[in-house]
């Protein structure tokens, strides 16, 4: 079926990335920078559109908590890894809500991706893509 998929990293990985999600909900800045690459590249739907390290990832997820609703909503709502003994790749489904600056609420879908390397036995987050569906 899928020629170059090990089950146990397969495994390892999707731990990760729940824990990661749950680091997330429980606004844990050490949990969600750990599996994280000192040179992460990420992209994000809102500003700033890419950031590049990890200081800059942390400052993310600032602006996010400024943003979501309390208790956090970060959920998987679906989740595909692709993966061999040294690269990986997560394509997810994600729901978040939060409350935009015009008051109104919003309960939002939208995709994850994540790509990791395996370095000295470790699966480390080089790579990560949040996006939502042009409304165009």
């Amino acid at each position: 079926m899928y020629p170059n998929r090990n089950a146990s990293h397969e495994a390892a990985v999707r731990h990760l990335i729940e824990d990661w999600a749950a680091a997330v909900r429980a606004k844990d800045f050490a949990g969600i920078l750990r599996h994280h690459s000192p040179e992460i590249l990420m992209f994000d739907v809102p500003p700033p559109l890419q950031s590049k390290g990890l200081e800059a990832y942390r400052r993310t997820w600032e602006l996010f908590f400024a943003w979501a609703h309390d208790p956090v909503v970060y959920d998987i709502v679906a989740m595909n890894i692709t993966c061999d003994e040294n690269v990986a790749f997560v394509a997810a489904v994600m729901r978040c809500s939060g409350k935009e600056t015009s008051g109104e609420d919003i309960d939002l879908k939208f995709r994850l991706t994540v790509g990791l390397q395996r370095i000295d036995g470790r699966w480390t987050v080089m790579h990560e893509h949040h996006s939502i569906p042009a409304t165009q």
